[in-house]
């Protein structure tokens, strides 16, 4: 079998031709499989043209869009490696993954051009990108950059040879690590049509859905769905940006039958009007992950007649864990339900042996979809993947049917609006600022986003105020990151080996953050 990412738009333009594969909504663009993957194929073939080859990486740095879909499906087609960017990161940030990826091309949109022009402006500092392409939708672009339109305007639509397979990388995904330093996932041809397998026979898609992707297509839980579009045949329908209206506007208007948010949007998308306003009657179900959640959400929706299926997964996984199946969802409302079909997992202690049901432990998961491991970084990878186990870090329960509830995390990860923030990126930012000379972040409850960032300080100097730290952050960090507040105390409390006490913080703290 060839389980080749770009072949599988490549086979279902083939077989529905004629079915609608992507709506731009923001652009009012819309193309049959048959056009995507001509579209793929004008983007591969300039690629190649470029010098593009098979193990070279290419980053994209763009919004929910058609750009986005069809670049994605040539860069796999051949065989060069895919890094997607957040592009909620500032230029520092992103710097760093461009250097650390070592991607020779950058294909971004034209809202992200002042932060590109930063980077390229540093030369080999900045990043070893050597060709630049802008989607502009108008022409003008960077004068260091290639347009996009006229980039792939003149290139053959024929198929190119399909350049990788099985184990070949397919793309690097940047999640922060708990160094403060992004580490970026890898995951296989094989490892992503493993995902498709496992996932397919555990979740209610079928041939004809229409989907509506809002979650950025850098992130793991918009990118597989994409790719599950393609391989089941369901419509996708892109959205640059949430907006909870439009969120139910689209519903009507578009005929979406499923899609994913995370619980965040999911809370906003009750507190608007259009929710009173449109027929929703065609959305089947939702799925929502990111974080656990909450029960009275899970509810709310079930009074308006939709049911919401909790799942969980990570970027390590190619996104499949656990997910509730549509039996289960009401009665077991609050549980992330049990493994995917072709998929394990288990609840571990310290020690690494199974517990008992009901009792709280490490998450850990098995199956072909899991990563291959950090790229250039063996001592993480090592310590996630063990035994062909992927440890999650995340503490669940299991009781005694195989369902699974997310408890807690293990490690000091905050998940903001569905975001990771990992608190030592913000540490490393606070702690060079001359007047603070130790900090320790923690997440505190938010209504608006589940968690924001929390900032516990020592002063270096006593004239210094959080105000001042919150403005020093500024710009340092992407806007989901910043910190919502701040404290100083005396002194940080650490344990023995010098880890802050985060625990006893968060006791100290346990007011909610401010909206």
């Amino acid at each position: 079998m060839n389980d080749n990412i770009g072949s599988h738009l490549k086979k279902r333009a083939f077989l529905s031709p004629e079915l609608e594969a992507v709506v731009d909504y923001e652009t009012g663009r819309r193309f049959t499989y048959r056009q995507l993957n001509q579209r793929a194929n004008a983007c591969a073939n300039s690629l190649l043209a470029a010098g593009i080859g098979k193990g070279d990486r290419v980053a994209l740095l763009l919004m929910n869009s058609v750009e986005f879909c069809e670049a994605f499906f040539a860069i796999s087609k051949i065989g060069a490696v895919v890094v997607p960017l957040n592009w909620r990161l500032v230029a520092d940030e992103l710097s760093y993954v461009l250097t650390d990826s070592g991607a020779s091309l950058l294909i971004y949109g034209a809202e992200f051009a002042e932060a590109v022009a930063t980077i390229q402006a540093r030369g080999d500092d900045g990043s070893a990108v050597r060709s630049w392409i802008e989607v502009t939708g108008d022409g003008a672009c960077q004068p260091f950059a290639t347009d996009y339109a006229a980039f792939v305007q003149d290139a053959p639509t024929t198929e190119p040879t399909l350049n990788a397979n099985g184990d070949d990388l397919a793309f690097i995904m940047y999640s922060s690590g708990t160094t403060g330093h992004p580490k970026g996932a890898m995951h296989s041809h094989h490892s992503l049509s493993a995902a498709l397998i496992t996932l397919l026979p555990t979740i209610d898609f079928h041939y004809g859905d229409r989907y509506s992707i809002v979650l950025p297509l850098f992130h793991v839980g918009a990118l597989i769905p994409l790719m599950v579009c393609t391989y089941k045949g369901v419509t996708a329908i892109l959205l640059r940006q949430f907006d909870p209206n439009l969120m139910w506007r689209i519903t009507e208007s578009e005929k979406i039958t499923t899609t994913l948010a995370v619980p965040a949007m999911l809370n906003f998308m009750l507190q608007v009007p259009a929710r009173d306003e449109v027929d929703f009657s065609t959305l089947r179900w939702v799925l929502s992950g990111a974080s656990p959640v909450p029960v009275e959400l899970i509810r709310a929706y079930a009074d308006l007649g939709i049911e919401v299926h909790q799942l969980y997964g990570l970027t390590e996984s190619g996104g499949p864990a656990t997910c509730i199946s549509p039996d289960d969802a009401m009665v077991r409302i609050g549980s992330a339900g049990k493994e995917y079909f072709h998929t394990e997992v288990r609840v571990v202690d310290d020690a690494g042996n199974d517990v008992a049901p009901g009792e709280p432990g490490e998450l850990l998961v098995r199956g072909e979809h899991n990563m291959l491991g950090y790229w250039q970084n063996p001592e993480a990878t090592a310590e996630a993947l063990r035994d062909g186990w992927l440890y999650t870090g995340d503490i669940a329960l299991m009781d005694e049917d195989g369902f699974i509830t997310i408890h807690d995390r293990l490690k000091d990860m905050i998940i903001s609006g569905g975001e990771n923030v990992y608190p030592a990126e913000i540490e490393n930012v606070i702690i060079a600022h001359p007047k603070v000379a130790d900090v320790a972040v923690i997440g505190r409850a938010s209504e608006r986003w589940g968690e924001s960032p929390f900032a516990v300080m020592v002063a270096a100097d006593d004239s210094v105020t959080v105000d001042e730290v919150m403005q020093y952050c500024d710009g340092k960090l992407a806007r989901y990151k910043l910190p919502r507040g701040g404290a100083f105390i005396a002194e940080i409390p650490r344990n023995p080996t010098g880890k802050p006490l985060k625990r006893l913080l968060r006791e100290q703290f346990p007011d909610a953050a401010p909206e």
